[in-house]
C-alpha cells in the first residue's frame, strides 16, 4: 500500500462507538440554525420572526456562488434571529426555530424524482445547489462548486474519502456499513455530474478509499462493486492525516497536488474528492429532493456514558446531545470534530452544523508549560505538507506573523501533527491560525490591487509610435 510523506499514528479510540449502529436523535424543542455553516459567503435570511416554517423549507438563500442554501430541520415557528458562537470563536446569525413536533415537510421534500436514474449533469448540480450541500467531512466547502470545475481542468477520477483518520470518529464507517448501496449511488451521481457532454459514460473512474482498520466496510463495498469497470475500492494504511485531500490523492493515485500558495487544487491533477456523508446527501437530494437538514455524527469519548453514532437535525445544541447521552461531571473538555483537527468548545449551546462530524467529550485535559523550541526537527519530519512548522511558532511568539507568508503558512492544512509530536508542547497550530488571519487578507488585498491596476491599464488609450514620418 502506498502512502504519503510524514504523518503520525495517534492511538485509536474507535472501539467506543465503531460497533454501534446509527440511531435517530430526537429533535429538541428549539433549534439554532446558523446562516453560515460553510466556506464562503453566509446565507441571506429569507424568514423573519413570527414566520411559520416546514421541514426542508428554505430559510437562508446562498449569498453567492461559493455559498450554501440553509433549510429548516423541523416544522414550527421562527422565534427570532440571534447571534450564536461559531466553533472558530466568532459569532454568526442564526434562526431560532421553535419545533412544533409535527415535522410537516415543505412541498416536494422527500418525494422521489420520477427520472432520477436519467438526470443530466446540470440537473444533478442544480439539485445539489438547491439542497445546500456542503462537504460533510469537516471542511464544509459548497459541493456544487466542486461539481462544476472549469473546462480547462477536466476530471478523470473521483475519490470517495472513507479514510476517517481521526482517532475517535466512526460515523463514516457506519454509513459505509449500513448504507453501502446509497453511498455507491451517490458516487455514481457525482461521476455523472462531472462527466462532460458527448463523453462516453463510465469514462471517469470512481474510487472508494478506505483505511485498513475498516475491513468489514471494505468487504461490503468490494462485494457491491464487483464487476464494475469504472468503480473500485482501495485499502490504505492506517495513518494520520490520511483523510486530507492532498494526502489522500498522493496515497491513492501517486499524484502531487500543487500547494495552495501556488493556487493548487485537486482539480489541477484531474481529481475531485468527496466525503462518504456528502455522497449520501447528493443521492438523497437527487432522488428524494431532500435538502441537507440532518447529518450523522459520532458522540464519543470517556466523558459520555453512552457513546454512539447519531442522526441529528442541523441546529441541535451540543449540550442537548451530550446530556441525553450522559455527560459525566468529570468531563474537562468537549471538542467539535475529532481531537486532532477539532476545536475545543467553550459554549455548549453551540449548534450542530453541516460540517459537524463528531462531538468528543474527554475527562482528561492535559495542561503543560510551553517550552522553547529545541530544533529537534520532529515537526519537520512528520509534516505531511513538507513545511517547517517550527518557524510558525517562533515567528508567532515574536509577533512577526506577516513573515510566515514567506514560509508558506497558507499551505498548512492544520492537521495538528506538528503539535502532537512536539516534545516542547508548542501550540504550533494556534500560531498558524493567527498567521493565516494576518497573511490571507494581505494576499487578497494585493490581488485586488493588481486587478484594479490591470483594469486601469486596459482603460488607458494606446499610444502608437509612427516611424519614418508616416
Amino acid at each position: 500500500m502506498r502512502t504519503f510523506p510524514g504523518g503520525a499514528h495517534p492511538p485509536e479510540n474507535k472501539s467506543l462507538s465503531e460497533n454501534l449502529p446509527i440511531e435517530a436523535f430526537p429533535a429538541p424543542e428549539e433549534l439554532l440554525v446558523p446562516f453560515s455553516q460553510h466556506i464562503g459567503a453566509p446565507a441571506v435570511p429569507t424568514v423573519k420572526p413570527g414566520d411559520d416554517v416546514l421541514v426542508g423549507q428554505l430559510v437562508g438563500q446562498a449569498g453567492g456562488f461559493v455559498s450554501c442554501n440553509v433549510h429548516s430541520p423541523v416544522s414550527g415557528k421562527v422565534k427570532r434571529i440571534v447571534k450564536v458562537r461559531h466553533p472558530l470563536g466568532h459569532k454568526v446569525d442564526a434562526a431560532l426555530i421553535a419545533n412544533d413536533g409535527n415535522y410537516k415537510k415543505a412541498e416536494g421534500v422527500g418525494e422521489e424524482r420520477a427520472n432520477w436514474l436519467g438526470v443530466s449533469a446540470k440537473e444533478i448540480i442544480d439539485a445539489v445547489q438547491e439542497a445546500g450541500i456542503a462537504g460533510m467531512g469537516g471542511a464544509a466547502f459548497p459541493t456544487h462548486v466542486k461539481l462544476a470545475p472549469p473546462p480547462s481542468k477536466p476530471i478523470d477520477t473521483v475519490i470517495l474519502n472513507a479514510a476517517e483518520c481521526e482517532p475517535y470518529l466512526t460515523c463514516d464507517c457506519r454509513l459505509l456499513l449500513e448504507r453501502t448501496a446509497d453511498v455507491v449511488e451517490g458516487l455514481k451521481l457525482i461521476l455523472r455530474a462531472l462527466t462532460p457532454e458527448n463523453t462516453p459514460p463510465n469514462k471517469l473512474k470512481g474510487i472508494v478509499a478506505v483505511e485498513a482498520n475498516k475491513k468489514e466496510a471494505y468487504g461490503k463495498v468490494s462485494a457491491l462493486l464487483a464487476g464494475k469497470t469504472n468503480l473500485s475500492v482501495v485499502l490504505m494504511p492506517v495513518k494520520y492525516p490520511q483523510g486530507a485531500e492532498k494526502q489522500l490523492i498522493k496515497t491513492v493515485l501517486g499524484r502531487d497536488v500543487p500547494p495552495l500558495s501556488q493556487g493548487g487544487l485537486p482539480m489541477d491533477v484531474g481529481v475531485v474528492v468527496q466525503n462518504v456523508g456528502t455522497a449520501i446527501a447528493v443521492y438523497e437530494a437527487v432522488r428524494y429532493r431532500k435538502p441537507l437538514y440532518e447529518r450523522v455524527l459520532t458522540v464519543t469519548g470517556d466523558g459520555v456514558e453512552k457513546p454512539g453514532n447519531l442522526l441529528v437535525r442541523i441546529g441541535t445544541p451540543v449540550e442537548k446531545i451530550l446530556h441525553a447521552r450522559g455527560l459525566k461531571p468529570s468531563t474537562r473538555r468537549v471538542i467539535s470534530g475529532g481531537p486532532m483537527m477539532g476545536i475545543a468548545v467553550s459554549d455548549l449551546s453551540l449548534p450542530v452544523a453541516k460540517g459537524t462530524s463528531g462531538i468528543v467529550a474527554l475527562t482528561s485535559a492535559e495542561h503543560w508549560d510551553v517550552l522553547p523550541c529545541i530544533s529537534c526537527g520532529a515537526c519537520v519530519r512528520h509534516c505531511p505538507m513538507r513545511l517547517i512548522p517550527s518557524k510558525y511558532s517562533t515567528l508567532g511568539e515574536a509577533g512577526r506573523y506577516e513573515e510566515t507568508e514567506a514560509w508558506n503558512v497558507v499551505d498548512c492544512i492544520e492537521c495538528g501533527v506538528c503539535t502532537y509530536v512536539c516534545p516542547s508542547k508548542r501550540p504550533i497550530v494556534q500560531h498558524v491560525k493567527v498567521g493565516k488571519s494576518v497573511v490571507l487578507p494581505l494576499i487578497r488585498a494585493r490581488a485586488q490591487l493588481e486587478k484594479e491596476q490591470k483594469t486601469e491599464a486596459e482603460k488607458r488609450p494606446k499610444t502608437v509610435i509612427m516611424k519614418g514620418g508616416e
